[in-house]
């Protein structure tokens, strides 16, 4: 296990008294992640729909760092203006963040693509465009003050292999993989820039609203889990933090990428490895 001096090392980013920004705080990952970052001596701003939960997370979060050290905010990710006053009291608040993390998500499925397009557009306005209006309320400030930077995007397995269940869903994290690898690059192209892009791709992982689960599966990891292992990644400077779970180790999502990669270069049809005709040869694929 890696310690706390290794990764503040590594990560000047998160050295005790920087301030990190997360979006969907209030449970699963990101209040995992905060209670992480606070252990390390961080500042912490909690962001997510405002109500009992976010109350409850700023509380707990204070435990760790003292009430001073700690600021909620109700924000919406879907609205950049809500965002750009998260930035505001951010950087009010603090003088500076050193790290952002882009968390917040949903995973209500509107159902099939000619179906309910108001739902379609609520998931994709969270999702993505609440990836997007992060960057933009929160990268030219940290940019500009010339200081090491971290900016951690929450996408999914999901939105590489794209499996049949919840295509908006799939469509949205699709959308923030690509999104974030643009960024990573326009980041280091940047003069003078200390700020680097990360895409954090968590496995089955237990956030507390795990539909249909009120105990943690066998299979999955704790938020808790997901975030040490980004922590790790982080400090090699991995800018794809996959995560494993239970279930499937590295090499069995390393298979599924490649299978799913190889319909287009084989010519296979859309999603071959759930088509009648191919899962005999997917299988095949897996096994050997």
């Amino acid at each position: 296990m890696i310690t706390d001096a290794e990764i503040q090392t590594a990560l000047p980013a998160l050295a005790p008294g920087n301030a990190a920004v997360i979006t969907g705080a209030a449970s699963g990952i990101g209040l995992a992640a905060a209670k992480r970052l606070a252990l390390l001596g961080m500042k912490i701003v909690l962001a997510d729909i405002g109500g009992a939960r976010l109350d409850d997370a700023s509380r707990a979060v204070s435990a760790i760092a003292g009430d001073g050290a700690v600021l909620a905010v109700a924000a919406d990710v879907s609205k950049a203006d809500e965002m750009d006053r998260l930035a505001e009291r951010a950087f009010g608040a603090f003088g500076g963040v050193s790290l952002l993390m882009n968390n917040a998500g949903v995973g209500d499925n509107p159902g099939k693509p000619w179906e309910n397009r108001d739902a379609w557009k609520r998931l994709l306005d969270i999702n993505f465009w609440g990836v997007v209006h992060g960057v933009e309320a929160f990268a030219p400030r940290m940019l500009a003050s010339a200081r090491p930077g971290l900016i951690v995007n929450t996408g999914s397995k999901q939105g590489i292999t794209t499996p049949p269940g919840n295509l908006a869903y799939n469509v949205s994290k699709a959308g923030v993989k690509t999104f974030t690898e643009g960024l990573a690059h326009a980041l280091r192209n940047e003069p003078g820039a200390h700020v680097a892009a990360h895409l954090l791709i968590p496995g089955f992982t237990f956030t507390g609203l795990t539909e249909g689960a009120t105990e943690k599966p066998a299979g999955a990891w704790t938020g808790e889990q997901v975030v040490d292992f980004m922590l790790e990644s982080l400090t090699r400077g991995d800018f794809y933090i996959l995560c494993p779970d239970n279930e499937a180790a590295r090499p069995l999502d390393e298979k599924r990428m490649a299978w799913a990669i190889g319909d287009i270069i084989e010519n296979r049809p859309a999603l071959s490895r759930w088509h009648p005709d191919h899962k005999g040869s997917f299988a095949a694929f897996m096994k050997g």
